[in-house]
């Protein structure tokens, strides 16, 4: 029997610190190598540049011997994290491999990773993507993410990061609201028929925008716990990627839910915007909240999304109380560094009561 084939697209982005450890992984890969091929696709780092000569010296003469065989995509500038990826689907898509899974660029795979995945898909067709389970490393027994929450007020972030493993009961397969672009399995079908990723978005938001994009043509997300991907997660200060996350997040909310269900989400969303702006102050990333504010105040920026809502409608089969099913009220991060006792103590509270009010209202 043939096993599907797979493409491993590695976003390669100053991948020096990194590619040791990704190809002893892939060394050890059980799924049959012949069946793989992975797909480099360098994005050069603004400060470091081109990883090409990189990865032609120390990476591209085990291809096809310890390796699956290797294609690798040299881009000349910095396409982002879909944009980049984007290359690499492509490349599958003319290629006629039936898989693509997405492998962020500072983790590593274990050495089953991929059978419990291509096991989920092939078991139940209404899926439309699976994470695996996001370790951290080297705190190999905690957590990155059990899956993604996602506020109803735009905000994702990861389930159960820095917990231990073992002290959770996890299903072999359960569904989330959204999965880790970091590591995640696509159907090269769905890809093709809904579109590849959204490179406005350029970085943040882009796997919550794909992944509600499947789920409200009516597919699932789900997390295979059994596939495990090691990631050297760092939670980084960079300034600039504040303005993607809220100018993004708007994005999302307004390609997404019909007119009513923004009208009430509008009250709270305003409370939070306050919250926010004070955090912002506070944290130091004030001028990127606001250059994501005057991005919404130009009307080619509302022309863009707006045709970008049309298309996501037009495929629409599930119900905006469907959508959100899986909301949550609060907002809970467990990075030591942007824990705030005024959001656990007052706006946690404040905005999950709102909640419950608002989504037993939401009945279309």
């Amino acid at each position: 029997m043939n096993q599907p084939k797979v493409a491993i697209v590695y976003l390669s982005f100053h991948c020096e610190p990194y590619i040791e450890d990704v190809v002893s992984a892939l060394k050890k890969m059980s799924y049959p190598k012949e069946c793989v091929e992975l797909v480099i696709v360098d994005n050069p780092h603004p400060q470091h540049g081109s990883s090409v000569r990189f990865l032609e010296e120390q990476v591209m003469s085990l291809s096809g011997n310890d390796l699956p065989h290797i294609t690798l995509l040299a881009q000349k500038e910095n396409l982002g994290f879909a944009g980049g990826n984007n290359v690499g689907i492509k490349w599958a898509l003319d290629n006629g491999f039936d898989f693509v899974y997405f492998h962020n660029n500072d983790g590593f795979v274990a050495a089953n990773f991929l059978e419990p995945l291509i096991d989920v898909m092939e078991k139940d067709k209404t899926v439309g993507a699976v994470q695996s389970l996001l370790m951290l490393y080297p705190e190999a027994d905690l957590l990155n993410s059990s899956g993604n929450s996602f506020h109803y007020l735009g905000i994702g972030f990861c389930n159960n990061l820095r917990v231990k493993k073992d002290s959770l009961k996890l299903e072999k397969v359960f569904e989330t609201s959204y999965a880790s672009g970091a590591a995640i399995l696509m159907r090269t079908d769905l890809l093709r028929q809904y579109g590849l990723w959204d490179q406005d978005f350029f970085l943040y938001h882009e796997d919550v925008e794909y992944c509600f994009r499947l789920k409200i043509a009516g597919y699932k997300i789900t997390v295979a716990s059994d596939s495990l991907f090691y990631h050297k997660y760092s939670f980084s200060r960079n300034q600039e990627k504040f303005y993607y996350i809220e100018r993004n997040r708007f994005g999302v909310m307004l390609m997404f839910f019909k007119w009513r269900t923004l009208l009430l989400f509008f009250p709270m969303g305003v409370v939070l915007e306050l919250g926010l702006l004070l955090f912002a102050t506070k944290q130091g990333w004030l001028k990127e909240k606001l250059e994501a504010y005057f991005y919404w105040l130009k009307l080619s920026s509302w022309k863009l999304w707006l045709k970008k809502r049309k298309y996501i409608q037009s495929i629409r089969k599930v119900s905006d109380k469907e959508m959100i099913k899986t909301f949550v009220g609060k907002v809970v991060f467990n990075e030591k560094s942007i824990k705030n006792p005024l959001l656990d103590n007052i706006a946690n509270p404040l905005m999950n009561f709102y909640w419950k009010i608002v989504k037993s209202i939401i009945i279309w």
